[in-house]
């Protein structure tokens, strides 16, 4: 088995990997599921069921990794608080939690504490509820650049590296 060089430190359905089952990354999520989206209405008939299949089922905020291990990191936290527990955008992307901010500032602290010095972490956002300014106060680190996407352009793709402090 190849080295894994790659976190996914959250990675739900691994709906933006174009391969889904890359060798050289690490999967990880809190959850371990397979929810049932069609409910037979005309919205979801037909859908296929969310499945969330991690290599290891840990949460971002305490990570079982060594610190230094990984070249590259991915932060696609949850981004909605306000949405129903069992609907399909929870199902998707998660939930946050009433600690929100307590739980992204951990989640950063955790992907640069595993991520390499002079490593890139690659950090996702949707600001349909809470700005991108609100969560990237929530970390030390500076950005790098970022991008805007999406039909409302409401996500971000945040990119910054972990400082070479040996």
């Amino acid at each position: 088995m190849a080295e894994k060089t790659i976190l996914d430190a959250c990675c739900g359905g691994r709906m933006f990997w174009f391969d889904k089952q890359d060798e050289r990354v690490m999967f990880q999520d809190k959850r371990n599921e397979i929810r049932i989206v069609d409910v037979g209405t005309p919205a979801t008939k037909g859908r296929a069921p969310k499945i969330t299949r991690p290599d290891v089922l840990t949460s971002f905020t305490n990570m079982p990794y060594p610190d230094n291990t990984f070249w590259h990191v991915v932060f696609d936290p949850p981004h909605l608080q306000k949405v129903g527990k069992t609907g399909v955008l929870a199902a998707s992307y998660g939930v946050l939690s009433d600690n929100w901010r307590d739980d992204i500032c951990k989640g950063f602290a955790e992907c640069f504490r595993v991520l390499k010095p002079n490593g890139t972490l690659i950090f996702k956002w949707c600001e349909l509820e809470i700005s991108i300014k609100e969560v990237l106060c929530l970390t030390s680190i500076p950005p790098l650049y970022g991008h805007r996407s999406g039909k409302k352009a409401l996500t971000h793709w945040v990119a910054f590296t972990k400082p070479n402090t040996a």
